[in-house]
């Protein structure tokens, strides 16, 4: 690194700016913890007020709904606002997605039937897909290579306390004020967030000075990675990193970006709904299917014919990002192991209470961000894929451990012990991943490819629920088939043990264990899948620009 880059950094340091704008980072950091946590305590807040919504609201066959319109929102808008922090810059997309997050809570406390309150969770959802793709590449912009741990595991803290705090903070205001205040709160918190972005974060003027940097970093990428990649590498900063003179940006894609959305749409429908709103042969399963490969299609023909893509190629030609896509879309899929069905397995083979199956779920979220932010001392010895390994190959045996392991029935503490290993785990597989990716792209990338991964993470975890949701209700028929019971699936099952029904005994105790233990399984083997990923694809030396935080 030069000496001119050295001194820029040690002033941004010392001032809690970064060049070459004027940031102040300290207000700008809680500005991005307070939006994460917009989005972190939606769905735990919502799940506690369920009944209370239900109740004056009606529309219980539909209410899954509000978490399912959210989820799908947020998930397709992720690369779309991906792309436009790239165009237009972060500070505008970022501003644009509180604003709409806080319209859609604000129309969610005015809801009068489930159908609003759906359509304004999907709105409240369309906000939230900046929030999350754009708070994590603000923060990889604010810090250098060696710092990001730092703001990741701070970000990785407001998940773990929102874990927490979420269910207790929406009982309180379900028991002592009203359902709805679970969104009106959202308004102060949303409006500190707009206010100490718009008056700290700023963003260094986009000139075409930017490509040289933009090129010259993809050169210094390449410059340790051999001739031939280095040659790839400084092609891909002078086209990504390019930065046009005001004036000369290429349209929008707004056709691709509606594709996406409209795709990612009816896939993430078939798969969250089919096998639970209808059967997955059925003609709704299947016309949301075809529909969907024919977006598909249409979506790669209108992205190849656009002069800016909305999901450029690139996203998946260059074998780093394509490996971490494919890594974090496993991990989005074990990752509803844990956090769907092991709630189930403690209320329903434990006895707990539902407070305490949700506080043997939290020790994961506990132990994750501690883990994270250690994770620098390991990939600055021994690169971004092989701690990613170590993490990836522990979560692999501590998921394994799960179905061999534990007794039935057993205790809390010990399905607690293989939460807080794996959320260790997969802090340190998870973290190196991200920020390995974000170093090796510069700026006008950097928003693409980490929309990039996070959409992957969040189709994984799509597929996964219905997968394993799949999975859970076939074992359980096969368990129970000859008991007389007439419990055809997990949340049967489950509403079985907690009403104390007369017939719900030991069996089906043992069945929903065998359920879950197939479904860790399950997860183990997409831990699996994700090793093999890394071991396979991923570079053992990511190509890290030189100096990508100043690009």
């Amino acid at each position: 690194m030069s000496g001119g880059h050295t001194g820029a950094r040690d002033t941004a340091r010392r001032t809690g700016s970064t060049a070459p704008g004027t940031t102040r980072r300290g207000p700008v950091v809680a500005a991005l913890m307070l939006g994460m946590a917009l989005a972190a305590l939606d769905g735990t807040v919502v799940s506690t007020a369920v009944p209370q919504i239900v109740g004056e609201l009606g529309g219980f066959a539909v209410f899954s709904w509000l978490f399912s319109g959210y989820l799908l929102a947020v998930t397709v808008t992720i690369p779309v606002y991906g792309k436009l922090s790239d165009t237009f810059g972060r500070k505008p997309v970022l501003i644009t997605g509180i604003v709409v997050f806080l319209a859609g809570s604000l129309l969610c406390g005015a809801a009068w039937n489930m159908t609003s309150l759906i359509a304004f969770r999907v709105i409240q959802g369309l906000g939230g897909g900046a929030l999350q793709g754009t708070v994590q590449t603000i923060a990889a912009d604010l810090y250098p290579l060696d710092e990001r741990p730092r703001i990741q595991a701070r970000l990785s803290t407001v998940w773990a306390v929102s874990a927490v705090a979420g269910p207790a903070i929406g009982g309180l205001l379900t028991a002592y004020a009203d359902w709805r205040w679970i969104f009106l709160i959202n308004l102060p918190v949303g409006a500190l967030a707009l206010w100490l972005v718009a008056r700290h974060l700023s963003e260094p003027a986009r000139t075409e000075a930017g490509a040289g940097a933009g090129a010259g970093a993809g050169a210094g990428a390449g410059a340790g990675a051999g001739a031939g990649a280095g040659a790839k590498a400084a092609r891909a900063g002078s086209a990504g990193g390019a930065v046009r003179k005001r004036g000369s940006r290429p349209p929008v894609d707004w056709p691709g970006a509606l594709a996406v959305f409209v795709t990612g749409s009816l896939l993430l429908t078939a798969l969250v709904q089919g096998g639970v709103a209808w059967p997955w042969l059925s003609a709704p399963s299947l016309t949301l299917l075809a529909c969907g490969a024919a977006g598909v299609i249409a979506t790669v023909l209108i992205e190849r014919r656009a002069a800016d893509p909305v999901i450029p190629g690139w996203v998946w030609r260059r074998r780093t990002i394509a490996a971490v896509n494919l890594a974090l879309g496993a991990l989005g899929l074990l990752m509803v192991a844990p956090t769907v069905f092991l709630p189930t397995y403690a209320q329903s083979v434990l006895g707990l209470s539902p407070i305490a199956a949700g506080f043997v779920l939290s020790v994961m979220t506990l132990s994750w961000p501690v883990s994270a932010a250690y994770a620098n001392r390991l990939y600055t010895r021994i690169g971004f894929r092989d701690s990613a390994i170590i993490g990836i190959s522990a979560a692999l045996l501590i998921l394994l451990a799960f179905p061999l392991l534990l007794p039935y029935p057993g205790h809390a503490w010990q399905p607690a012990l293989v939460m807080l290993l794996l959320g260790a785990a997969l802090g340190i597989f998870q973290l190196p991943l991200i920020v390995g990716v974000q170093s090796t792209v510069p700026w006008a990338e950097r928003g693409t490819a980490t929309g990039s991964v996070l959409f992957c993470r969040q189709v994984g975890q799509s597929v996964g629920a219905a997968l394993f949701g799949a999975l859970a209700n076939s074992v359980l028929a096969s368990r129970i088939g000859g008991s007389g019971d007439k419990s055809g699936d997990l949340d049967a099952v489950a509403r079985s043990l907690a009403d104390g029904r007369p017939g719900a005994a030991e069996h089906l105790q043992r069945a929903v264990d065998t359920a879950v233990d197939y479904v860790f399984l399950g997860a183990a083997g997409a831990a699996a899948l994700a090793l093999l990923v890394l071991v396979l694809l991923a570079p053992r030396k990511f190509p890290v620009l030189t100096d990508a935080h100043d690009t």
